[in-house]
């Protein structure tokens, strides 16, 4: 697998290296020794997978804050999905900066998502689904997050959402710092 660092510090593309032949292909998809060689720890602690009927549905942006922080690797198994990483570190270069990356079951593509960065994605195919790969447990009491369309970050989605969770639009203006 490689690792190709994106702009938010800490946030990288993760794209595999197949071996093919006429059997069909095999990949790595997670190397405990390839993050460290790029000064990563990554224990897995906790995997959970998204399934999401409805083109345009929008999970995010969530993120969990100390004494839980975690790191995510996402890959999308299942159709395609717009992702984006938003930086909610205040001391970060990238803070309150976000990228999107197309993620799909064709392109085998993943995102490593450092902590106190915010993650959604937005599908763009039915029955689109995202495998996750955390480094803390969920822990609701420190669970937090930012609206998908608050001006704060300007996040330029491919679509407006059709399925938003309640919990999803109302999260208020973000003012600087996570609660």
């Amino acid at each position: 697998m490689n690792l190709i660092p994106l702009k938010i510090p800490g946030a990288y593309r993760i794209e595999l290296e197949p071996l093919e032949d006429e059997r069909g292909l095999f990949a790595r998809t997670f190397c405990l020794e390839t993050l460290r060689r790029h000064g990563i720890e990554f224990p897995v602690i906790q995997c959970s997978l998204s399934t999401n009927r409805a083109t345009h549905t929008l999970r995010g942006m969530h993120v969990q804050i100390s004494p839980c922080p975690e790191k995510k690797i996402v890959r999308c198994t299942a159709g395609r999905v717009w992702d984006c990483i938003l930086d909610l570190r205040p001391g970060s270069p990238a803070f309150k900066q976000w990228i999107g990356v197309e993620l799909s079951a064709a392109n085998r593509t993943a995102l490593l998502i450092p902590e106190q960065c915010a993650h959604g994605f937005l599908t763009l195919e039915p029955d689109s689904e995202v495998f996750y790969m955390m480094s803390d447990p969920f822990a609701p009491e420190y669970a937090r997050g930012v609206r998908w369309n608050d001006p704060a970050f300007a996040i330029d989605w491919p679509d407006l959402p059709r399925v938003l969770s309640e919990k999803d639009q109302q999260w208020p203006d973000f003012t600087g710092e996570l609660l």
